[in-house]
């Protein structure tokens, strides 16, 4: 499967931002969605996930409240909406896609095969 994300940019800390991200090559509601994003200097991490009807979806506690996870699997598309960002959000956001067929428990890093080319978000103090 295919992925490109859309959307990163320059924001205010306290303003909001939305990511989407778009599949192609496989039957998308065959995978579990998620948003990892990685700072310079540090390893990629784990946002939040969603599971192939978007009923099961985990969040970093770090981005919990703030940051939610959602798809659309009618036009083959994740979305993550953040709002009251923080300078700590900064980083490159990446999408990525874990063959998961009708699952829903919670799928760590490392069973994600397919990745995005990453997008960059900026939040200014």
């Amino acid at each position: 499967v295919q992925l490109q994300a859309f959307g990163g940019g320059l924001v205010q800390g306290g303003g909001s931002l939305s990511l989407s991200c778009a599949a192609s090559g496989r039957t998308f509601r065959d995978y579990t969605m998620g948003w990892f994003r990685q700072a310079p200097g540090l390893e990629r991490e784990f946002v939040a996930t969603v599971n192939w009807n978007g009923y099961s979806t985990y969040y970093a506690d770090s981005v919990k409240g703030r940051f939610t996870i959602s798809r659309d699997n009618a036009k083959n598309t994740v979305y993550l909406q953040m709002n009251s960002l923080k300078p700590e959000d900064t980083a490159a956001y990446y999408c990525a896609a874990s063959y998961d067929p009708l699952g829903g428990r919670f799928r760590p890093i490392a069973e994600f095969k397919y990745w995005g080319q990453g997008t960059l978000v900026t939040v200014s103090s």
